[in-house]
């Protein structure tokens, strides 16, 4: 899957909280792929969900209405 401009990374706690979020995504028509997490987020699981720029904000309502805790990549 090939992203242009930012792509936004989302960061989770857990790597079941990132198939939990990808499944959710999914469900809900929002493009994602799942991908290592970047070295400054070694306390975090090791991957993460990145999207498009136009879909972050998509991304973030799904991961809201379900639940599913993260952070946004700065």
């Amino acid at each position: 899957m090939h992203f242009e401009g930012d792509p936004g990374l989302f960061l989770f706690e857990s790597t079941t909280h990132v198939f939990w979020a990808e499944e959710a995504a999914q469900e809900k028509g929002v493009a994602v792929e799942v991908v290592p997490a970047p070295p400054g987020a070694a306390d975090l699981c090791g991957l993460a969900l990145r999207t498009t720029h136009a879909g972050r904000g998509a991304l973030e309502s799904v991961l809201r209405a379900e639940g599913i805790p993260f952070q946004r990549s700065s």
